[in-house]
């Protein structure tokens, strides 16, 4: 069921169900009252990740208390994509956006990896997490992806479940050609990753392309920025064995 944009979507970090009235933040009573102007009995979608969409009535208990009352579904809460995005973090503004394209591409699992020639760090989690929200919030998207502590690139691939196929980019494939590489991957399971912005190390590569489990990819003729790698990595990972199919 495709998602209804014409009326504002919030998330929200509680149960929902129908008819049980939820109270607002302080930071949602702003963003309601102030920011979208919203009054009394004004209707918005809700979701939390769990529990499918809801139809929802505000309720002015004062200028400063909001009820959120659920009541109707409107779209039931789909599994979970089991698309995984490893990335090594880059600068903050660029960080940001990198984290809302990958929820907006389908992304499950949102897993930095500390690479030899990382150029960012991740200094908070939660902004992780908020921009993976303020995405799904935007994009109709219901599923929130888990958002997992930073990783050294060796002990990720030294604990990685062989089951789960990894799909990198790498810049010194002999083709500009992602799809036959992609097609003949079987699994069903997979995880797509991309470097940093000065690529892999050598040391790396020669890890990457070593493992059973691992699968380049080109990503044509053209010298991509990683945020730029990312989203079409993913486009293309969906459009031939992801979920575009």
């Amino acid at each position: 069921m495709r998602a209804n944009f014409r009326m504002q979507r919030l998330y929200l970090d509680a149960p929902i169900s129908a008819n049980g009235p939820i109270q607002a933040t302080d930071e949602q009573v702003n963003y309601l009252a102030n920011v979208l102007r919203l009054q009394e009995a004004a209707e918005i979608l809700i979701f939390n990740g769990f529990d499918g969409e809801w139809k929802a009535r505000l309720a002015f208990q004062s200028r400063k208390k909001i009820q959120i009352i659920p009541e109707e579904l409107t779209r039931p809460q789909p599994e979970q994509p089991d698309l995984h995005y490893l990335f090594a973090p880059l600068k903050v503004g660029r960080l940001d956006y990198l984290i809302q394209k990958s929820v907006e591409m389908g992304a499950g699992v949102i897993q930095p990896v500390m690479t030899q020639h990382v150029q960012g760090k991740i200094t908070s989690l939660d902004r992780l997490k908020a921009n993976a929200v303020e995405a799904a919030e935007q994009c109709g998207i219901l599923a929130i992806p888990e958002v997992r502590e930073p990783i050294k690139l060796a002990t990720l691939l030294e604990t990685w479940p062989p089951d789960r196929r990894i799909i990198y980019c790498d810049e010194g494939a002999d083709t500009n050609n992602p799809l036959d590489a992609l097609r003949a991957v079987t699994e069903k399971k997979l995880a797509l990753l991309i470097g940093p912005e000065g690529g892999f190390s050598e040391e790396e590569q020669r890890l990457l392309r070593g493992l059973e489990f691992v699968t380049p990819i080109p990503l044509g003729p053209r010298i991509l920025r990683a945020d730029t790698a990312a989203v079409a990595a993913f486009a293309v990972i969906q459009a031939v064995i992801g979920d575009w199919r």
